[in-house]
């Protein structure tokens, strides 16, 4: 099983996000649901490092921001992440850095949403790198930009009619799915000037424009306006372009990165993971309290299995819901 893609998103557009799919089984993901539609279990940033601050006793937590052109990431990396936490700490701020996380929630109470990142890897770059990172994720948020302003134009949008217009059925299936939820009310030109603003920020001096959007009441101009491009989205096309001829649009080392991890095999990891969960179940049935971490990780060595892969199925099994630690060190299953 491969692991999830993971999406090149601003912070702007992923702060907004206030939709949650939950998986329903042990092998299906969740997600967050963008206003744009970006249907992300995975990111991929590359941004500045502001500040890394230890946030518990024995500074096996941290919270760490990563800021881009739109705003700010946070990240939380804890014990099972280790050699990301010890990373994250060793850097000197601010500094580029490129990150591959797991999107992680947190609802307080019902109809709030706050999101933050899991951080998988974590790299310093170089200044370069980080701006093609923008110049891509521009691309990106282009191109969903145009799906919803698509979608916003039909009378009853699916899934099946944005393929026909060639979007990916990851993209379809995810601007259907923020239509949804967040209603054709998306407020398009608050992602346009998002998108301008970053633009600005490789190429200074730009001219903000606004994108009108389609009146769900006015069928004739849906009609009309159904087969022409935006100006504003030629505009932004067109700035691309010219980035595109001074910049080699691979992020290099960075992309690296990505590929190495998209790439690994995980054929295994749901038969480890059932282990791990034994065995805690096991050490829970002898002690109430919970069981300990490093009891877990000397159990699982028994059976054959060496630190670094236990602490990532716990780790795993706690994205997934089976597990939780109610006090640091203590594992117990929900």
């Amino acid at each position: 099983m491969k692991r999830e893609t993971a999406w090149r998103v601003f912070a702007g557009e992923y702060n907004d996000s206030t939709v949650e799919i939950k998986g329903d089984g042990e092998k299906k993901p969740s997600y967050i649901v963008t206003p744009l539609g970006a249907k992300v279990n995975r990111v991929f940033i590359i941004g500045v490092l502001t500040d890394v601050e230890n946030i518990s006793e024995g500074g096996d937590m941290v919270r760490a921001h990563v800021s881009d052109p739109t705003g700010v990431f946070t990240l939380y990396s804890g014990q099972y992440q280790k050699d990301v936490t010890d990373i994250l700490s060793s850097i000197e701020v601010p500094a580029f850095v490129a990150v591959i996380g797991k999107v992680r929630t947190y609802s307080p109470e019902e109809g709030v949403l706050y999101v933050s990142i899991r951080p998988e890897r974590v790299a310093e770059v170089n200044a370069d790198i980080r701006d093609k990172w923008i110049l891509e994720t521009c691309k990106s948020t282009k191109e969903r930009i145009e799906a919803v302003f698509e979608a916003m134009k039909m009378d009853k949008p699916d899934v099946y009619a944005l393929k026909k217009l060639g979007y990916s059925k990851e993209l379809s299936e995810g601007v259907i799915a923020a239509l949804k939820n967040y209603g054709r009310s998306i407020d398009l030109n608050k992602y346009v000037t998002l998108l301008q603003e970053s633009l600005e920020y490789l190429v200074p001096g730009g001219e903000t424009k606004t994108l009108p959007i389609p009146k769900t009441d006015e069928k004739q101009e849906k009609v009309e306006e159904k087969h022409e491009k935006e100006p504003l989205l030629e505009s932004i096309e067109s700035e691309t372009i010219e980035e595109e001829t001074r910049e080699e649009p691979r992020l290099e080392a960075a992309e690296e990165v990505k590929k190495e991890e998209e790439e690994e095999d995980e054929g295994d990891s749901i038969e480890v993971e059932n282990s791990v969960l034994e065995t805690i179940k096991d050490l829970e049935g002898k002690d109430e309290t919970g069981a300990q971490w490093d009891t877990i990780v000397e159990e699982c060595k028994k059976k054959g299995f060496d630190k670094d892969t236990v602490e990532e199925a716990i780790a795993s099994l706690m994205n997934k819901g089976f597990i939780y630690e109610p006090t640091l060190g203590v594992i117990k299953t929900t």
